[in-house]
């Protein structure tokens, strides 16, 4: 055997570790392919399944939101025509406020003018006030005797 013999052997079995080599990427490559092809038809599959449920479920949302509308609505009207009734509530409030500012301030000038006076005033306006009610009763049993 020449060095020529020699070489174009080693070129062969080189060759032919090659081949088998892409030999066994390539039926690597098939086998993922095929394995690639099942999970893209079974993806199809599930997409088809969600796009028909998802119709469904889209209705079923628009009625939902319909019927939250309308509750909307209804309780809007609702608290319109509760609403005055809260302003007279807040009127009432600020009038008994103004109420008790104003006995407050009646009451600081009953003082101070039975200070300045020493209790002369205030005993008037008892007598006064005892003097009425004495009267408005009087009044009120001769309605009652008759």
């Amino acid at each position: 055997m020449t060095g020529g013999t020699i070489a174009l052997i080693i070129a062969a079995v080189a060759f032919l570790i090659i081949a088998l080599g892409i030999f066994i990427v390539c039926v690597s490559l098939g086998s993922v392919s095929k394995d690639l092809k099942n999970t893209v038809a079974e993806t199809n599959k599930t997409l088809a399944t969600i796009n028909g449920e998802l119709g469904t479920v889209t209705n079923e949302v628009e009625g939902l939101l319909v019927k939250t509308n309308d509750l909307l609505e209804d309780v809007n009207g609702k608290v319109k025509t509760i609403d005055p009734v809260f302003t007279a509530m807040g009127d009432l409030g600020e009038s008994v406020s103004d109420l008790n500012n104003a006995a407050r301030d009646l009451t600081g000038s009953i003082n101070k003018t039975a200070k300045a006076t020493g209790g002369l005033a205030a005993f008037k306006v008892g007598r006064s006030a005892f003097s009425v009610l004495r009267k408005t009763m009087s009044k009120n049993k001769d309605d009652n005797e008759e």
